[in-house]
């Protein structure tokens, strides 16, 4: 989906290692995970393709054209935007390559031992966001960043914490990171879609009733806020804010997290 397929990049650390690995930087022990149905799922990107793939060096095909793409991206945008949306990660134990889902919830074949659960800090995802931010002005200096936080609360927690508490300590971690990151970069901006939709005022009104997920209400108003933000403004004051008619959606997105729920029989 969008500009290169990504699938969920959920944490910094994806963000630092997608860029590694499109320039040839790192190379993950882990090519392909064999789902139970026999079929074959790139680590990284284990939804992007519902139907899977019959061999590894298929998987291999695609993300090459992949991660072509994602190389496109970092050196030919003008803006970059990224939502910074969870601490909470699975990792491989041996290279520290770190995935957007737990792999036990795509195959049940996956060695256990050969992961680990991490739950990043502020000072680790300071340290992965100024890391990528270096190395995205290195092959793209005139780049500006836009970033945001997700909303989105957690649908699980591996932590000993309540869901609820995990939550909030993970977006309190993200939120003052990107506030950081901003204070200190000129050519970074930081969007508050988090607070647009968050924010005690609205009275929950921008989410569903399973008070995780956004209301297509919620996001037209944040877009709206958005390009009045960054293309509205004018001599003669801000445009007004126009909403357009929702187009049907071709592709519905892909959260990977709520994987975890489906993979123990919750819907």
């Amino acid at each position: 989906m969008f500009s290169a397929l990504y699938g969920n990049v959920y944490t910094v650390r994806q963000l630092v290692q997608l860029f590694d690995r499109a320039f040839g930087c790192l190379t993950p022990i882990d090519v392909a995970w064999r789902r139970d149905d026999g079929r074959y799922v790139d680590p990284f990107r284990p939804y992007v393709f519902r139907d899977g793939f019959l061999t590894i060096e298929h998987v291999e095909n695609a993300r090459r054209v992949h991660l072509d793409a994602v190389r496109h991206v970092f050196m030919d945008s003008s803006v970059f935007i990224f939502t910074l949306g969870l601490t909470e990660s699975w990792r491989s134990a041996v290279d520290g390559a770190v995935f957007p889902v737990a792999p036990g919830v795509v195959s049940e074949e996956i060695r256990t031992a050969d992961y680990e659960f991490h739950n990043f800090t502020y000072a680790e995802v300071l340290a992965d966001l100024d890391d990528f931010i270096s190395r995205l002005r290195s092959v793209n200096p005139a780049i500006r960043v836009i970033l945001t936080v997700s909303p989105v609360p957690l649908i699980a927690t591996y932590t000993a914490e309540h869901v609820l508490v995990a939550t909030s300590h993970s977006k309190a971690i993200l939120r003052a990171v990107c506030g950081e990151v901003d204070t200190k970069c000129d050519f970074v901006h930081y969007f508050p879609s988090y607070e647009i939709i968050s924010g005690h005022f609205n009275k929950g009104a921008y989410y569903a009733d399973n008070l995780r997920s956004v209301t297509r209400e919620g996001v037209e108003h944040v877009m709206a806020i958005f390009r009045q933000t960054y293309f509205g403004a004018s001599e003669d004051g801000p445009a007004e804010i126009s909403i357009p008619t929702p187009k049907p959606v071709v592709s519905e997105p892909i959260c990977d997290e709520e994987e975890i729920v489906r993979s123990i029989g919750f819907d």
